[in-house]
């Protein structure tokens, strides 16, 4: 069996129960050293072989995934974050589909949570945003063609950017070329829940230069929104003066 494991944002901790069970469980592991915090790999059991999947391709990936299989022996492919997001899992499965071999994915804590936990933020706030936009600048990799920074950031709701931090004067372009000014509030989580982990509050006009100044040059997420900001509307659900289906208003 080939399972799919997201390890969460950083903190061993923060790997979900079955995740943790599973690493436990696997005869062979194979992480993506350059994202996962290396000290989750102490769920291992001792005689577990380990691969760290930066220097590989999918190619060399999936030959272990098949020569472990054919020993009757079980594979753990461990992702950073949630393996659904920026994972690259799709053309894994893919691949595993054509060879017959079964697969299953254990979802993980994604790092844009971690962020708002850093933050002590709620990214949806009544009457300030509803709604959250997980995207990236477009760089050596393209998007596809309508998701341009500028156009997802015409919206003017919660915006979370990954794999932006090397671009962030486009960013910062790219933003304002939307619906947001150099006055909005952002922030940029380095390493969420890792125990190197920093915030710095800055807004979309100042975000290139907070890096700058700060040495951060990756491993960071980039976010964006009045939900930084001090304003926003009571929520409905706990308002006493808010009929509901489990609670009457009072008078």
């Amino acid at each position: 069996m080939i399972h799919f494991i997201g390890a969460g944002p950083g903190a061993v901790d923060l790997i979900t129960v079955r995740g943790a069970k599973l690493l436990g469980e696997a005869d062979v592991i194979i992480y993506a050293g350059s994202l996962v915090n290396p000290d989750v790999l102490s769920y291992k059991k001792e005689d577990c072989v380990v691969y760290d999947s930066a220097g590989m391709t999918m190619e060399d990936v999936i030959a272990v995934m098949v020569e472990t299989e054919a020993k009757g022996q079980t594979t753990v492919r461990l992702h950073t974050g949630d393996p659904a997001l920026f994972g690259a899992i799709r053309e894994q499965m893919d691949e595993l589909d054509k060879l017959e071999l079964t697969y299953a994915v254990t979802p993980g804590v994604s790092a844009f949570s971690g962020a708002a936990a850093a933050l002590q933020a709620e990214y949806t706030l009544p009457e300030v945003s509803q709604s959250v936009i997980i995207t990236r600048m477009a760089g050596r990799t393209p998007v596809p063609e309508g998701e341009e920074l500028r156009k997802m950031a015409s919206h003017g709701c919660t915006m979370v950017l990954f794999l932006s931090t090397g671009l962030l004067e486009q960013v910062e372009q790219e933003l304002m070329a939307g619906a947001y000014t150099s006055e909005t509030p952002a922030a940029i989580v380095y390493k969420a829940t890792w125990p190197e982990q920093k915030v710095f509050h800055c807004t979309v006009g100042t975000l290139a230069q907070t890096a700058k100044e700060n040495n951060i040059t990756k491993t960071a997420l980039i976010t964006i929104g009045g939900f930084l900001g001090s304003t926003y509307e009571r929520s409905k659900l706990y308002d006493p003066t808010f009929t509901h289906g489990y609670r009457e208003a009072s008078k």
